[in-house]
Order: structure tokens, then C-alpha cells, then sequence
């Protein structure tokens, strides 16, 4: 089941409309930009302490930060079964009690971590949220006091708004988070793992298999009276998770939607995907929100809601100052020297018309275009309103959709600047262009089209050999390594290649060519555990776990400086380049994508003098 996904803007229009009907969920990672590690960040720590315990090397010998440090200690615990795997929803308490058995440790442990963080900017925004009546609870599994602090800071600001009273209830003190509930004594935050103050915390794997009952009823009943937004939470905690699946076998759960915000939607663990899909199973509107962080998340609510003079100052300075900045414009004329150079070749000319196809019994252009694939029939073909925009062949295509009822209509006229589609047309249509003739392979893709280095046919004569490597001489001669050939260790097929792109930009076209590597991976997807084969006609393939050659990628391109850059540019540029046609069909035949592409690319001047473009005259 697909869950909707939406971004952080979308969200805060929403929540602008009543904000008093949202309770929220927040993790270790709502805490990370206040300067508190995270979980992931104490897991590091656990494992290179008890890394340095197992071997006898010294704590100050080991830079945790180090790539090379983190790769032996994972190493040592891949070999040595001490610890769950990594990822496991166990790792963090395992390795926090293997590390400190006792609990006084663990408290103290955890009461430096606490102080090493100061409210940030979404704090700051959600106590303006909290100490203003517009948010009801705040459940937490964090340890530290960074909400109540803002909270408390605010309460000291000059009158202006009208503020209510906080309530804190940790485990040891659920009581209170029960008569909040009882009496909608609102707002209220509730720590269902414990306060770093609190006799009783949640750390360890016995700990953690079972939530406090009290703290338990309160955020399921809560969650059948409001909405619930998640921040910075993993969802590693099962009897975290349980509860909220309960809230799913009340009458009315989750009224107003569940909201997940994460930073990669493909990287949530499977326990968050099954919880959600549940839910939408249940009726329950389930969204995932995108936002980079929380600090990005909460700016985006900041945005649509009216704090007032006072408490917006004091919000707004907890943000960080924006990247982008005002800057005085140049005075003075610029150099002539070009400085920069660009891979886009200016695209002379474009096609201007298309065959207008129409089609008696109704298809979509998906079934058209798998009609066209059975028939192996070669054409580039658009959806235009109930008629299709086509380059090809017409006897080939009346043949081809014969059972749709094909009837050639003239021509309909390209305008690629007012008309998405017709940019979308000449788009797949430049692409096959670029290969046509030439040993180079399109790639089609949802995601851009690429062009790559052709490997041959398997059974290629010796004679379109030798043809091959003599039209892919320039483009050896600017690489020296291999244009094609296999990841070492992993055996993935590589080619070298291109990123193809066509833009407009000061009053013309451009085919802008961006030089990669494409490794060809295995045609599965790895969701949470779960393998999903790719249909037959995917043409790309995705993975939501780390590219396994990216290493390898980033290795063959880090040496490559710009001396061979500019030799790669100009090699591709030569390749690409000339009068190329998508099809090359007879004329009265059907209408062919005829395209010219220069072959010098464009170059960039300097804006304004500067001693460093100076320097030829000294």
C-alpha cells in the first residue's frame, strides 16, 4: 500500500487551520541540532567503548569519527556475536547496558549527555506552541529538559500574549500526566521513558519490552482524541510501537491523521511503514512529511503561525541565519576572457511538427506505448489531450495499433515552451537521436534520460568491432580507463556515460550533458526487509539501501581532475555533436525528430575584476 507523502509546507498549511488538534511524538532526533547526540550517535559511542574493552586499545587511540575506525569496529562486531546486528531495533540497549550494567551509570551517563544541549530554533517554536494553548501534548522518549527550558524562557518575556501553565509528568510522576487527561488540563508533556532526573528510566532491552501502564493509557487515550505528529523518532522501541497500534483498535483513532516527518521516506524501518499502512487499512489518514530536520520542520510551521511581536522575535532569534544573503551587484564592466566552461551544447534546431495519431477505441498512452514495444516498432509518442503527438513510422504504426483504430491526422505543432508535453516528446526523442548510428545506448527514465557507452553486441563481428572502437577512440583516448566493464569485487556491468538534459536559457535551446559512471545493479528493490522483483520494461533501477558501487563510483571520479575533465568534455562534445535524426525514416514514410546540435560548448564570463583574472598582465 502506497503512503501519501508530503512536504513540510504542505503539512503546516494544514496544521495552521487548528494546531490545538495535534498532539505530538518526539525523538532523539528531535533533540540532534540542540546538541544532544542521538541514538544512532550513542550507539557509535557504546560499541567503540566496548570495542576498546574487548581489544585492550586504548579509548584515546580511537577516533570514532574516523571512516577507517568505524569500519574495523563494525567489522570486529560482524565477527563477534556480542551485539545485535547493526540496525537492529535492540543494538541501542544492548550496547548501553553491556556498557554501563548498572543503573546508577546509565543515569549519570545520561544526565552529561543532557547537558551538553540548549533549546533550538523548533524547540523554541514548539514551547511558543505549548506555553500559547495551540498545542494540547508533547509524548517524548527524550531524557532531556529542552522543551520545558524554552518554555520557561518564554514565560519570562515581556507581556504581550496571553501564556498557560506546563505540566511535566515522567514515569515516576504519571500520575499527573493522568489528571491532565482526566481534566483536559492542557498542555502537557509526557516522558513515557523518564526524565534525566527520575529515579526510573527506560534503557535497557528489559526496560524498554514494556511501557510504564499509566503513561501507556495516557498517550493511547490521547491519540483517540488527537491528531499525532512524529518528529525524530525511529520507532525502534516494540512496546513504543505496540501502543500506537492499539490506539488503531479504538473507535475513533488518530482523528485528525498520523504525520511521520523523516528526512528519506525510503529509509524508514519496517515497523513504521507496517504501522502506517495499518492504519490507512483502517481509514486512518496516514501521511509521511518530508522535512530535513526538525529546526527545517519547525520553520516551515513558524511560517503560517501568528505568534505575535514579542514571541515571534524571540522565536525567530533562535533560527539560524539564512544561507543566501543580499550582495552589491557589480559595478564595473566585465572581462571578456572566458573563465568557466559549461557542458551544454546550443541545440540549433528543433523539430517543429509531430504526426497527429487519433485512435477510435479509447487507450491510455501506456498501453500504446506497450503495444508499440510488442510490435518492436521504434517511436517516440505523446498524449495530447484524446490524440497522440507521434514520430515514427506510419505504416508501422497503423499496423501496430490496428486494434485500436488508428487514423493519421496531419501534423500538430511543437511550441516545447508553452507545452509540457511537447518538451517531454522532444526530450525522448533527442535522446534516441543522440544514439542513432552511434555506439552509445539510450536510457530512459522517469528520473532524466542517459546515453551510454555501448559494450557491443554480444555476438559482434570483428569488423563492427574495429567500427566501434574507432568512433569511441576520442572518448578512450579522454578517459584512459575503461568506458565499459564490470565493478571490481562486485561484478555489477559499468558504463561511462552521460546525463542528458534539454533546457532553455538566454533565448535558446541546450543539450546540457553532465558525465557520469551507471552501474547496472541487481533489478530489485530492498524495502524494509521485503524484495520486490522490477517489472520486465523497468528501465532503471532504484534501491533504497546505499548503492553498494558507490565507492567504487566516487573512486573513479576522485583523480579526475579538471585537466581531464575539459578532455572528457571535449570528447563527449565531438561524440554528441553533428545532424542527428531519431529514426532516420523515408520522408513519406512519417515524420521523423530531425535535430542539429553544435559541438562547442558554451562558456561562462567573469561578472566583475578581480586580481586573480588580473594576474596575466603582471
Amino acid at each position: 500500500m502506497d503512503i501519501p507523502v508530503i512536504n513540510g509546507q504542505q503539512f503546516a498549511t494544514r496544521f495552521a487551520l487548528r494546531p490545538n488538534q495535534y498532539a505530538w511524538f518526539l525523538g532523539a532526533g528531535a533533540s540532534a541540532s540542540a546538541g544532544i547526540p542521538t541514538g544512532y550517535a550513542m550507539i557509535r559511542d557504546f560499541k567503540t567503548q566496548l570495542y576498546c574493552q574487548e581489544t585492550k586499545i586504548p579509548r584515546r587511540e580511537v577516533d570514532a569519527a574516523d571512516p577507517l575506525w568505524i569500519a574495523r569496529i563494525d567489522d570486529y562486531f560482524k565477527k563477534h556475536a556480542i551485539l545485535p546486528s547493526a540496525g537492529d531495533p535492540l543494538e541501542y540497549a544492548r550496547a548501553f547496558q553491556a556498557v554501563y550494567p548498572r543503573v546508577e551509570d546509565r543515569r549519570i551517563y545520561i544526565n552529561k549527555q543532557v547537558l551538553l544541549g540548549r533549546p533550538s530554533f523548533a524547540h523554541r517554536v514548539l514551547a511558543g506552541l505549548l506555553i500559547t494553548s495551540r498545542t494540547p501534548c508533547v509524548f517524548t522518549t527524550n531524557f532531556d529538559d529542552l522543551v520545558e527550558t524554552a518554555a520557561t524562557v518564554i514565560r519570562q518575556l515581556p507581556s504581550g500574549f496571553d501564556v498557560t501553565n506546563l505540566t511535566v509528568a515522567a514515569i515516576d510522576s504519571a500520575e499527573r500526566a493522568r489528571r491532565c487527561l482526566r481534566e483536559n488540563d492542557w498542555p502537557l508533556i509526557a516522558k513515557i521513558h523518564g526524565d534525566f532526573q527520575s529515579v526510573e528510566l527506560k534503557n535497557t532491552e528489559d526496560e524498554l519490552a514494556v511501557q510504564d501502564e499509566r503513561m501507556r493509557s495516557v498517550l493511547i487515550e490521547s491519540c483517540s482524541r488527537f491528531a499525532l505528529v512524529v518528529v525524530g523518532y525511529s520507532g525502534r522501541d516494540d512496546s513504543v510501537m505496540a501502543a500506537l497500534r492499539d490506539v488503531l483498535k479504538e473507535s475513533n483513532p488518530y482523528p485528525g491523521g498520523i504525520y511521520w516527518v523523516t528526512r528519506s521516506p525510503p529509509e524508514l524501518l519496517p515497523a513504521v511503514r507496517e504501522f502506517l499502512e495499518s492504519a490507512l487499512a483502517k481509514g486512518v489518514s496516514a501521511h509521511i512529511v518530508q522535512s530535513e530536520n526538525f529546526d527545517e520542520f519547525a520553520g516551515d510551521l513558524a511560517d503560517t503561525i501568528e505568534f505575535g511581536d514579542v514571541l515571534e522575535q524571540h522565536i525567530r532569534a533562535g533560527q539560524s541565519p539564512p544561507v543566501a544573503r543580499l550582495v552589491a551587484l557589480p559595478s564595473h564592466e566585465a572581462l571578456t576572457t572566458p573563465i568557466l566552461r559549461f557542458s551544454a551544447l546550443r541545440v540549433m534546431s528543433l523539430p517543429k511538427v509531430a504526426r497527429r495519431l487519433q485512435l477510435t477505441k479509447p487507450a491510455n498512452v501506456r498501453e500504446v506505448r506497450e503495444c508499440l514495444k510488442q510490435a518492436k516498432v521504434k517511436a517516440c509518442i505523446a498524449s495530447v489531450g484524446n490524440e497522440y503527438a507521434v514520430f515514427g513510422s506510419d505504416s508501422q504504426l497503423m499496423s501496430a495499433l490496428k486494434e485500436f483504430g488508428p487514423r493519421l491526422a496531419g501534423t500538430i505543432e511543437l511550441d516545447p515552451i508553452s507545452n509540457s508535453w511537447a518538451v517531454g516528446l522532444i526530450y525522448d526523442a533527442l535522446t534516441k537521436a543522440l544514439c542513432k548510428g552511434r555506439p552509445l545506448n539510450p536510457r530512459l527514465s522517469r528520473r532524466g534520460h542517459s546515453v551510454l557507452v555501448s559494450a557491443g553486441h554480444p555476438q559482434e563481428d570483428e569488423e563492427r568491432r574495429s567500427r566501434r572502437m574507432k568512433d569511441l577512440a576520442g572518448l578512450q583516448l579522454a578517459y584512459v580507463d575503461s568506458l565499459v566493464g564490470k565493478v571490481s569485487s562486485l561484478g555489477f556491468p559499468f558504463n561511462e556515460s552521460v546525463r542528458i538534459r534539454l533546457e532553455q536559457s538566454v533565448g535558446h535551446w541546450w543539450c546540457v550533458f553532465d558525465p557520469c559512471t551507471s552501474v547496472e545493479l541487481p533489478r530489485e528493490e530492498y524495502v524494509a526487509g521485503k524484495t520486490e522483483t522490477l517489472p520486465e520494461d523497468a528501465t532503471t533501477t532504484f534501491q533504497w539501501k546505499p548503492n553498494p558501487a558507490a565507492d567504487w563510483t566516487r573512486e573513479r571520479w576522485a583523480r579526475r581532475y579538471n585537466q581531464k575533465w575539459a578532455s572528457i568534455i571535449d570528447s563527449w562534445s565531438k561524440m554528441l555533436g553533428g545532424d542527428v535524426r531519431a529514426f532516420w525514416i523515408d520522408e513519406a514514410d512519417g515524420i521523423d525528430a530531425a535535430f542539429s546540435i553544435g559541438s562547442v560548448t558554451a562558456w561562462s564570463r567573469p561578472s566583475h575584476h578581480h586580481a586573480y583574472f588580473q594576474r596575466g598582465s603582471r
